[in-house]
């Protein structure tokens, strides 16, 4: 299906879903838990920059295996939304041919065509995603969180899930609940239940949870594409 937004910007989609309309829950007004937030932006501030000072030198080698594989920058932005709604751009290693979307944007797929070589290895180990160590280090993202996701796709999914946006309550992050459980596998109107119930039981306890199992579908490869 091919549908084309206000903007001119087409998306072509695939997605499986039925066509009847699905209303989501609202969410009661969100308590505060300011030693949990601020605990949680000390634990993003510290481990980012951490990260990105061990793995400086293995990200270089990876931007450049990335220009030798194909022509193109090895890191580029895409805009989405975060916390609020708030539009910010997102970095990523490259893992696709240049104008990859030149006949509008897509839904990622399973053996997809538009992955280069280098890419398919970057998706199925994340290391696609390690650039947004940045996104986290300035406070766009934190290391667990609803996945952000394009403008462009949350006008698809306000057409039949009602309350989506909710999921913008809290800040983005690298992981969440919904990608250790199914990730690029679950339905949009799967992945906000899991998006949901991340937000109403939010603590240590639960991002903990979520990065241990994060470590373990990395290794695993389960659900790349």
């Amino acid at each position: 299906m091919t549908t084309v937004l206000d903007n001119g910007i087409s998306v072509i989609w695939d997605l499986p879903r039925d066509q009847e309309t699905i209303y989501v829950d609202e969410l009661p007004p969100l308590e505060s838990k300011p030693i949990y937030s601020f605990l949680k932006r000390l634990f993003d501030v510290v481990f980012s920059f951490l990260a990105m000072v061990v793995l400086l030198i293995p990200m270089a080698v990876i931007a450049l295996a990335i220009v030798l594989d194909s022509p193109g920058k090895p890191i580029y932005a895409q805009t989405r939304l975060g916390l609020n709604q708030k539009p910010f751009q997102i970095y990523k290693f490259r893992s696709m041919y240049q104008d990859a979307e030149e006949e509008g944007l897509r839904w990622a797929e399973n053996q997809d065509g538009r992955v280069t070589e280098v890419g398919s290895f970057l998706r199925k180990t994340r290391m696609d995603e390690l650039p947004q160590l940045w996104n986290i280090l300035i406070g766009d993202m934190s290391f667990v969180g609803p996945r952000p996701e394009r403008p462009e796709f949350y006008k698809i999914f306000d057409t039949y899930i009602i309350g989506f946006r909710q999921r913008m309550l809290v800040k983005p992050g690298l992981t969440g609940l919904a990608q250790v459980n199914g990730g690029y596998e679950l339905k949009p109107e799967e992945k906000i239940v899991y998006d949901l119930k991340y937000i109403c039981e939010r603590s240590f306890q639960v991002d903990a949870l979520c990065i241990f199992k994060t470590i373990s579908v990395v290794f695993c490869e389960r659900g790349a594409r």
